[in-house]
C-alpha cells in the first residue's frame, strides 16, 4: 500500500486490514512515497516525519510492515520501479497486490509503464471520498488484461482524507479518532500542518 501518508489515518489502516483478511494476504507493506511526481502542486511533509507517522500507526499489527524503498530512492518515485524492486527483494514468484483508491486507479493510465504495473501486481481498488468507480474499458485501453488482474474491494467507506485532515489541523480542529492516538500526538508535538 503506497501513498504520501501525509498524515496516515484510520481509513488507510482499515482498508489495509480489510484487504489482508479478505484476500488472505501474508502481510501488507506500507510504502511512503519519496518524491510523489503527481503532486507537484503542494508541498509534502518531510519524508522522515511521514515515515515516523506510519511506524507509529502500524506498530500494533504484526501483519503490517514498512518499506523505505521509495524514500531511499533519489528522484521522483514511480510504482513500476517500486514493484520491480519488491519482486527482486521478495522473489519473482511472489504474488503482489497493489492497494489503490479509485482516484489513483483512474490516474493509472498516466503513470510510467502502466501496462507493466498491471502485469506485476493485482490491483485492489477501494472507494475514495468524492471519486467515482473507475471505468474498466478506459483502463483496458492502456493496460490490456487489467480487468482479469483487478479486484474491487468494497471496504468500509470512510470519508477521511489526508487533505481534509491537514485542513482541519490548520484550522485548529481535532483529528482525534481520525488518526491513531500516537499519530495525533506526533502531529501535535511536531506542530505539523499548522497554518
Amino acid at each position: 500500500m503506497g501513498g504520501t501518508f501525509d498524515p496516515i489515518h484510520i481509513a488507510h489502516l482499515i482498508i489495509a486490514e480489510e484487504a489482508r483478511t479478505r484476500l488472505a494476504l501474508d502481510r501488507v507493506i506500507f510504502i511512503p512515497a519519496g518524491e510523489p511526481w503527481m503532486k507537484p502542486e503542494r508541498s509534502v511533509s518531510e519524508a522522515g516525519q511521514r515515515v515516523e507517522m506510519v511506524k507509529l500507526a502500524i506498530t500494533s499489527n504484526p501483519f503490517f510492515s514498512l518499506s523505505l524503498n521509495e524514500i531511499e530512492r533519489p528522484g521522483p518515485t514511480y510504482t513500476v520501479d517500486t514493484l520491480e524492486q519488491l519482486l527482486g527483494e521478495l522473489g519473482y514468484d511472489t504474488q503482489l497486490f497493489l492497494l489503490l483508491g479509485w482516484d489513483s486507479v483512474a490516474e493509472m493510465t498516466a503513470w510510467k509503464a502502466p501496462y507493466r504495473v498491471s502485469k506485476m501486481a493485482t490491483v485492489v481498488a477501494f472507494p475514495r471520498p468524492g471519486f467515482h468507480k473507475p471505468e474498466i474499458a478506459v483502463l483496458e485501453r492502456a493496460m490490456p488484461g487489467i480487468a482479469e488482474r483487478m479486484v474491487f474491494l468494497d471496504a468500509p467507506y470512510l470519508e477521511i482524507s489526508s487533505t481534509g485532515l491537514r485542513k482541519r489541523i490548520a484550522e485548529g480542529g481535532s483529528v482525534r479518532y481520525l488518526v491513531p492516538d500516537s499519530v495525533g500526538q506526533y502531529i501535535t508535538e511536531n506542530r505539523l500542518y499548522k497554518a
